[in-house]
């Protein structure tokens, strides 16, 4: 049986290639059916935010990548509500349907996954 996998972006999309690579890995997991989810946290819930201009920056639009992840099997998104309300963004805005999870709900989540990457 495969081990469970749960990948946490905490980088924004503009801030280097960490929340490309966690993409990355996501879509070949599950493009090989590895069980896996993937969490947004920190500054990694600007991923989800609408309206991102990525060619003004000259950085490659990841929005595509995300749209794909229910494509490749993976549909275990997850999302902090601390890092939302944080950063001052809505559940309801977001460009994905995700999973908001409060601080014990995050505790729980880091003990049903065998591995854990961060990135």
């Amino acid at each position: 049986m495969s081990q469970s996998l749960l990948i946490v972006t905490r980088q924004a999309p503009w801030s280097g290639p960490g929340a490309r690579e966690a993409l990355d890995i996501a879509l070949a997991g599950g493009a090989f059916d590895l069980p896996l989810g993937l969490l947004f946290l920190d500054d990694g819930v600007f991923q989800l935010a609408p309206g991102q201009q990525p060619a003004s920056l000259t950085l490659k639009d990841l929005q595509a990548n995300l749209q794909a992840l229910p494509m490749f099997g993976v549909e275990a998104l997850y999302v902090s509500a601390r890092s939302l309300n944080e950063r001052g963004l809505s559940d309801g805005a977001l460009q994905l349907p995700v999973e908001v999870l409060d601080d014990v709900g995050l505790s729980a989540l880091f003990e049903r996954y065998d591995q854990v990457i961060t990135l």
